[in-house]
């Protein structure tokens, strides 16, 4: 198996006497949807800004497309993107005023034709010279996410990218989450939202008390829930039923 994309060891963080992260170990392969699923306070937002190079670790060892985040930060920041919780647009500016100026921050060559194969890329062409604080929800998010790939980042973290969104507008951040890891973007995702987890994730890990609890796709997920009852059709549990179920087992430990 090729080198990952994404390596974490032994990672820890703490703020004043809280421990947050105690022992974060995992590993994303390209091109593969990862998601880090946990509660409210979890430290998944922690994790991803160790990861993207805005906080200091406190101690292990984190690489990115084989770059170190504590002494290669600026290597690193030429591989990622980030599309945090909270929209980073100007609403004050169009959509396509938005891209370019991005497009520009980031010196590609020809900002406007990469600004408007954005726009058609992600469907917003009939909207591209409206106001961004006029936009919907799910536009918003995904001019966000069309934002984040300029510069034609290898990773690309999205941490709770549907937080507030309508189901509809959900659908249409899934979809496009979906559409950049089958062109081979590699995606970290945190996410609350369990069914979310269930229907983007190729693995999924569990960060619970600091640590990472398990990880697996969702079918190993599966095995670990106890065996379904037989009634007239066999119910498969949801992932819901199985985080719950680890998270118990683990505290009861």
């Amino acid at each position: 198996m090729s080198s990952p994309v994404i390596s974490v060891k032994g990672l820890k963080k703490a703020f004043k006497d809280k421990e947050v992260l105690k022992e974060v170990n995992f590993e994303v392969q390209r091109g593969e949807i990862f998601a880090l699923l946990g509660s409210n306070g979890a430290g998944k937002t922690t994790t991803v800004n160790i990861l993207s190079t805005l906080l200091k670790l406190d101690g292990g060892e984190v690489t990115i497309c084989g770059h170190n985040v504590m002494v290669q930060s600026e290597l690193v920041r030429k591989s990622i993107s980030l599309t945090g919780q909270f929209s980073a647009l100007d609403g004050m500016l169009t959509g396509r005023e938005n891209l370019l100026m991005i497009a520009k921050l980031r010196r590609v060559p020809n900002p406007a034709q990469v600004a408007d194969n954005l726009l058609t890329k992600f469907s917003l062409q009939e909207a591209a010279n409206l106001r961004a604080d006029k936009y919907s929800g799910g536009m918003k998010r995904r001019l966000d996410i069309a934002m984040s790939l300029i510069g034609n980042p290898e990773v690309i973290f999205l941490d709770e990218p549907t937080t507030g969104l309508d189901p509809e507008a959900r659908l249409e951040v899934w979809n496009t989450v979906k559409e950049l890891a089958g062109g081979g973007t590699t995606i970290l995702l945190t996410t609350q939202y369990l069914e979310e987890a269930e229907q983007l994730a190729d693995r999924i890990s569990i960060l619970h008390g600091g640590n990472i609890i398990t990880t697996g796709t969702l079918t190993e997920l599966k095995k670990m829930f106890p065996k379904a009852e037989v009634e007239y059709i066999e119910k498969q549990p949801t992932l819901e039923e199985i985080f719950l179920a680890i998270i118990s087992k683990k505290e009861e430990k």
